[in-house]
């Protein structure tokens, strides 16, 4: 592992050790000149590869032929922004140190700065840091409306970071955290790099969209459901370690009671309802469209159903608003009743009541007739029993 340059008095040594650390003594003639080397070694966990959110442990070594230094370490990422390491173990000759929790976009080169006073040592040890995850944010929320097409995705950074060892995973689905979880697909990355894709179950009428960018998960509702919301969640593994990524889905429906078009002087309820607990910062809003300031409610906090009373006909809006935004909206138009609607209405209520009235004075009157009937018998029974009573007595004579 050595080698003499002599035209250049030098000595080559490569594949550094712990152990070549000491005094180098060159000799010419009756000259002699000593040279001290310092080395070190710093070594991270899992050969560098890892998956996000996991914790990386540094590991950094010295020797020397003279008492080794005590030393300073700073980290910079990336990006070049300064880590503060988490110290666990120290001694002289050996520092492990231990990194925060890893994202997407700490990949790359990271440089391990050594600092000693004493000797004076400034030493930049840079190192690679590939992470395996998704660019997604750690708790995405999506909103849909019913009978809408949505697509949930997934971006892994795998090209990015040309991740060329394999991995797999799976993407499921549940309605609540406590529910069972349906497997909707797995994937797994080919020799090439590429994603191959699975269709598992057939629990939901979903697609896997064939047109998308490399290293993206995704699937694809064609019709959603009000009961196709819930935590859809992508899961790598990759070595016996797992990463994920949830997904909330939202969805928004609007019904009427009662429905079809609104008649002058007649009342409409219209109700707005999403699927899951909306965030303190979100609430749902009702507005008709080129309206005033009456025709506005707003949904107190964590309310998910709004009703509106109204009884006027025009486009009526639901919205969602989250921090000023409008997330979401779905368009209810209520129809005016037509004019000869509204006479057939009034005819058939003026109708009504003549019927019920006449009904009314039938029953009356059949009750009246009957009453008389009634009471005609019963004078007819008493005279026929005085007459009986007199031709008993007229016999006995």
């Amino acid at each position: 592992r050595a080698d003499i340059k002599m035209q250049y008095k030098q000595l080559w040594v490569w594949n550094l050790k712990l152990s070549d650390a000491g005094i180098y003594t060159c000799e010419y003639g009756t000259h002699k000149v000593r040279t001290s080397l310092h080395i070190f070694k710093l070594m991270i966990s899992l050969n560098g590869h890892f998956l996000q959110n996991e914790v990386p442990e540094l590991i950094l070594m010295q020797n020397s032929s003279s008492p080794l230094p005590d030393l300073s370490i700073t980290l910079f990422d990336s990006n070049n922004n300064r880590v503060t390491p988490e110290l666990q173990n120290k001694s002289r000759q050996k520092y492990i140190v231990k990194i925060k929790k890893l994202g997407a976009m700490d990949s790359g080169t990271w440089v391990c700065q050594v600092h000693s006073d004493s000797p004076l040592i400034n030493q930049n040890i840079s190192f690679a840091v590939k992470v395996l995850g998704f660019q997604n944010p750690d708790l995405e929320r999506k909103y849909a409306t019913v009978d809408s097409t949505v697509i949930l995705s997934w971006h892994l950074n795998s090209q990015e970071i040309k991740w060329k060892e394999g991995f797999t995973g799976q993407l499921n689905w549940k309605q609540q955290e406590s529910a069972k979880s349906h497997e909707l697909l797995d994937f797994n990355v080919t020799a090439q790099g590429q994603l191959h894709e699975t269709k598992k179950s057939n629990n939901l009428l979903f697609e896997i969209p064939e047109r998308k960018s490399e290293s993206t998960i995704e699937v694809k509702l064609p019709k959603v459901h009000f009961n196709h919301s819930g935590q859809y969640q992508c899961q790598l593994e990759y070595q016996g370690r797992y990463a994920q990524s949830k997904i909330e889905l939202v969805v928004m429906k609007v019904s009427a009671n009662p429905a079809g078009p609104l008649s002058r002087g007649a009342n409409m309820t219209l109700t707005c309802q999403v699927s899951g607990p909306l965030p303190p910062n979100a609430y749902l809003r009702w507005e008709r469209v080129n309206g005033t300031k009456m025709d506005i409610k707003d949904s107190k906090q964590h309310e998910v159903r709004l009703e509106v009373n109204i009884s006027t006909a025009g486009l009526w809006s639901c919205h969602l608003i989250e921090d000023s935004d409008k997330k979401i909206s779905f368009h209810y138009h209520v129809e005016e009743a037509s004019v000869w609607i509204n006479y057939v209405i009034i005819g058939a209520s003026i109708g009504g009541s003549l019927l019920a009235f006449a009904f009314g004075c039938l029953c009356i009157i059949s009750g009246i007739s009957w009453q008389r009937r009634r009471q005609r018998a019963k004078r007819m029974a008493q005279a026929r029993q005085y007459l009986l009573e007199n031709k008993t007595c007229q016999c006995q004579q």
